[in-house]
């Protein structure tokens, strides 16, 4: 089963791919999407949009895992924040595959054992859980490597696939 898991944003939005097969895990790809600064909302969501695309189309996943939205205290932050999972969502819905949403907090949980992990704590165990050499960089694509560890784990540790969105 190839997971790409997807932690969405208008400036950075990371991706982390892996191949689960029984219960290891193998890191196909990782990295961020970065529309460029000076480029509109409107532009920046197209960027995302084709970008996640691309992926999807070279990867072919048998899952998408977005993670949630949260807000703290800034509404406009938010409403950005969740258009971008929206190009996410829309991608993945083009393409016909399961799309699924996990809290950043049990990310942290599944890969760190705590909730509150700090972002280097999360890098440092997907480092070791996938056997990288180092740890995965921007901090973003540690984020979605995990949102893929997550749903991998939820899959065969109860033996079925966590609720659609």
């Amino acid at each position: 089963m190839i997971i790409i898991g997807i932690d969405p944003g208008t400036i950075v939005c990371g991706y982390g791919i892996i191949r689960m097969d029984g219960s290891s895990y193998t890191v196909i790809d990782y990295g961020c999407i970065r529309p460029p600064k000076g480029y509109k909302l409107s532009e920046r969501y197209l960027v995302i949009f084709d970008g996640i695309d691309e992926l999807l189309e070279k990867h072919h996943p048998d899952a998408v895992v977005v993670e949630t939205q949260y807000v703290k205290k800034n509404v406009q932050s938010a409403i950005k924040l969740g258009m971008a999972r929206g190009m996410v969502i829309l991608a993945a819905a083009k393409r016909v595959i399961p799309i699924y949403e996990y809290a950043p907090t049990k990310a942290k949980l599944a890969v760190v054992g705590s909730g509150r992990a700090s972002k280097q704590q999360v890098q440092g165990m997907v480092q070791r859980l996938l056997n990288l050499s180092c740890p995965p960089e921007p901090e973003d694509a540690a984020d979605a490597l995990s949102l893929a560890i997550c749903h991998a784990q939820s899959t065969s540790k109860y033996n079925f696939i966590a609720t659609e969105v």
